[in-house]
């Protein structure tokens, strides 16, 4: 299977929890948004394909996979859809939903995360809303990241302590090595104090950057850095 990936170009953003899947299956794909307008890609060509009069499944939003003649939309559905077509779920129905269940609470955790730079909304930059930034943000350090972590943390080690679904590396797991990461990024101080108490999550985030397709991808220009344009921002200020 061909897939295209179409997300905003300029930041890794949700697209990243699709690419980090697409890269470990060693998928052949193209990202979209990150090909020249010239060659057919860029921002125009998420639009048209957003804007299609004649599109009876239209997305409402990037991230969103071409798949055949699928178009999926939501990073949570995207990878519903290649974990039962790529061995990255469970096979049993009961282990499809559960991973699924997780990878919702990981998009509710992400949403919190761009939520503290961006409590009024997004329409506003983060300069015009630092005063509600602060105070959003030392509750969800206070109070969301802990419950969240630890979380998490008990479902890996119910799990047995390598991997939050099943037996073997699961889409969940890709997704939680990005979370930690970018959270590592934007709150490195807030994380550092965390992270002993994380020893689960810190060890399988360490056993997928070394997967020989993840490291590989990590090392590449595919992978775009973190910064102040995505989901996760480091803003000094706010790492208290």
């Amino acid at each position: 299977m061909h897939y295209e990936l179409y997300y905003w170009p300029s930041n890794q953003g949700r697209g990243e929890f699709v690419r980090l899947a697409l890269e470990e299956v060693g998928a052949d794909y193209i990202d979209v948004g990150r090909v020249p307008e010239a060659e057919g890609g860029g921002v125009p060509a998420l639009l048209k394909l957003i804007n299609a009069p004649d599109l009876k499944t239209p997305p409402f939003a990037p991230p969103f996979l071409k798949a055949g003649d699928l178009i999926i939309g939501h990073t949570a559905n995207i990878l519903m859809y290649l974990g039962a077509h790529h061995a990255l779920a469970p096979a049993e129905e009961a282990g499809r939903l559960w991973a699924h269940q997780l990878q919702l609470s990981v998009t509710d955790f992400a949403k919190e995360i761009h939520d503290t730079h961006h409590p009024v909304g997004a329409a506003f930059y983060y300069e015009d809303q630092k005063v509600e930034a602060k105070r959003y943000t030392e509750n969800f350090l206070k109070l969301r990241v802990p419950k969240f972590m630890t979380y998490f943390e008990n479902v890996i080690a119910r799990n047995g302590g390598r991997h939050l679904v099943g037996t073997a590396l699961s889409y969940v797991d890709l997704s939680m090595f990005q979370l930690l990461a970018g959270l590592r990024y934007a709150f490195p101080r807030v994380l550092a104090r965390l992270d002993p108490s994380l020893p689960r999550l810190a060890a399988l985030h360490d056993a997928v950057a070394k997967r020989p397709r993840i490291a590989t991808y990590l090392a590449s220009a595919r992978r775009m850095p973190f910064d102040e344009k995505g989901v996760f921002r480091h803003y000094p200020e706010l790492d208290d």
